[in-house]
């Protein structure tokens, strides 16, 4: 007998080896890689604009490290800080499902990571494709401490337009000539506007027109007839930017890691947060053609830097004549900075590839008003401490609340642990108050409240945000960023949002996917998403000194049903207050 149990049945083996393979068809196929990496927060020595600064920096670089990924990968990241100031950092755009522990916005769903401690950030990247970016969200940290993240398909797939020759990412920023953190703490101490920034940069670089910096100016190399892929990111903290290529067309792709419907454009507008891919042909006459970007001003009156960064887009093939070195690379034609019609036309322009499935019943129809205010002077306080209008201090709001961060407990952390007082959950569906949005406002509207206030979402609910821009003290173009979520742009407006007269312009076929929305200055913009992912996730105005002043707000979304429907639980090393 115990021959027998060594025999092996060769029609067995066959049919075992057929249901194994037949199984394994099944199987979801995936390739997908977990990406570790270490990011050290320190103070580095950068020089720009003539002088050098201790500049807080991730791993020693600025801009800090370019994260590469497909579709389905997961990324950890260890972040240490060394730094003298706290710090967290953001995954802008990343939908973090089920893992809002790792979005990183201070004192919302973590506690920041104090200096000589560390934190790692775990999350997957799911269904999204394209240009997303990484930042620091404490303070204004985030001057310094950003990079790009690009997400390709997963392996085996493709891009849905022809395969670029090659990739670079362009990264716009600010540079202050001084430390970022002692601006903001001025303004905040005053109570009046914080100093502008003293240029903008293009991959850390200001580029030609600077003093000291010609010499360092990005160069972006093309080839003759290639077709090249440009990611282009607006990094910096307080500006609306226009982006031009001299003599050379843009075909844009893509916008905040979801893929757009392709059209021409020679101009693009990107407010802080947002992303834009774009398709570059190398369709001219060798030669040097400068990139330039300055600023989209749309507040009347408001002190901004009215400087233009460059970069160089060089031609391999650019014939070398004998003074090869001083051939001036061709400047395009800016728009001019309050060209609200240039920016607007771009923004209306995008559009989503195919027919996609907006939310059609609304469980949730929000109205919130977005724009500044002035607080009066505090009893008892001195001159120097509001030097804002007529002896004010700066203030913004969402429904005439001023959002207050907790200090003691992240929102996620009350939540999740069911501690009272830190946070309420009356944030108003409306403003409390109708009034003229943006018409001559009555001065007994410009003091907003103060308060720490959510809005409750159950899960699975319908959204439609109608976002109405104030010209309480000035109009403005907002650029307003939600955490956690892609939503619809379903239609945008000047004046006050008529939902009579308005819903019709709604576009319900193809309107584009988006995680920061231009709230066009002096209108409205009107967003559709379903609350499918648990957490406390921010809104807010992309612009730091906004959010600074209180321009935010935050949704509690509850958990669903069963485990993939549920918050995960907080990792082990979530830093404490």
């Amino acid at each position: 007998m115990g021959a027998l149990r060594n025999v092996v049945n060769p029609f067995c083996t066959f049919l075992f080896l057929g249901l194994l393979l037949h199984f394994a068809s099944l199987m979801p196929k995936t390739n997908a890689k977990i990406h570790y990496h270490g990011f050290f927060i320190q103070a580095t020595p950068v020089k720009r604009l003539c002088k050098t600064h201790n500049t807080i920096t991730v791993n020693g670089m600025y801009p800090g490290p370019t994260l590469e990924v497909n579709n389905g990968d997961t990324l950890v990241v260890k972040v240490v800080n060394r730094a003298r100031y706290n710090v967290t950092i953001h995954w802008h755009g990343v939908r973090q499902m089920r893992t809002a522990w790792a979005d990183g916005p201070e004192f919302v769903t973590q506690c920041p990571i104090r200096p000589g401690h560390s934190y790692t950030y775990r999350f997957k990247i799911q269904g999204q494709e394209g240009t997303l970016w990484w930042h620091a969200h404490s303070s204004w940290l985030r001057a310094t401490v950003y990079g790009a993240l690009i997400i390709r398909p997963r392996p085996g797939e493709s891009y849905p337009f022809p395969k670029p020759k090659r990739e670079t990412p362009l990264l716009l920023g600010e540079w202050w000539d001084a430390n970022p953190i002692d601006v903001v703490r001025q303004a905040t101490r005053t109570g009046a506007t914080p100093n502008v920034s003293n240029a903008y940069s293009i991959n850390g670089q200001p580029g030609d027109l600077y003093n000291c910096s010609k010499k360092d100016t990005i160069i972006v190399p093309v080839k003759s007839g290639e077709t090249n892929l440009l990611r282009i990111i607006n990094s910096a903290l307080n500006q609306q930017l226009f982006f031009k290529i001299a003599k050379h067309k843009l075909t844009v792709v893509g916008a905040d890691a979801s893929y757009v419907k392709p059209f021409n454009t020679s101009i693009i507008m990107l407010g802080p947060g947002q992303t834009t891919d774009v398709l570059i042909t190398a369709d001219q006459p060798p030669a040097k053609y400068y990139i330039a970007a300055r600023a989209y001003a749309s507040a009347q009156g408001a002190p901004f830097d009215n400087t233009t960064t460059t970069a160089i887009l060089k031609y391999k093939t650019t014939p070398c004549p004998t003074k090869c070195t001083s051939t001036k690379p061709v400047m395009p034609s800016l728009p001019a900075f309050n060209d609200t019609a240039t920016a607007t036309a771009f923004t209306k322009s995008l559009k989503s590839p195919r027919k996609v499935e907006v939310p059609t019943e609304i469980d949730e129809n929000l109205f919130i008003t977005v724009g500044l205010g002035l607080n009066n002077c505090p009893h008892g306080a001195r001159r120097r401490n509001c030097q804002g209008p007529n002896g004010t201090r700066f203030t913004a709001s969402m429904n005439n609340v001023s959002f207050v961060l907790p200090s003691n407990f992240s929102l996620l952390q009350a939540h999740q642990k069911r501690i009272p007082g830190v946070f309420t959950t009356d944030f108003p569906a409306n403003p409390p108050k109708k009034f003229d949005y943006t018409g001559n406002v009555s001065r007994s509207l410009w003091q907003p409240a103060r308060g720490t206030k959510v809005y409750r979402l159950k899960y699975g609910a319908r959204v439609q945000i109608v976002l109405q821009g104030t010209s309480i003290f000035t109009a403005e173009n907002h650029p307003i960023h939600l955490h956690g979520y892609d939503f619809y742009i379903l239609a945008e407006g000047f004046g006050n949002f008529n939902p009579k007269r308005d819903t019709a312009k709604f576009n319900l076929i193809n309107p584009p996917l988006r995680n920061t929305a231009s709230v066009p200055v002096g209108g409205w913009t009107v967003i559709r998403f379903v609350a499918d992912n648990p957490g406390i996730w921010l809104m807010h105005c992309h612009l730091d000194v906004h959010i600074t002043w209180g321009l935010a707000m935050a949704f509690l979304v509850e958990n669903g049903v069963g485990k993939l429907q549920t918050l995960e639980p907080p990792p082990a090393d979530l830093p404490r207050c």
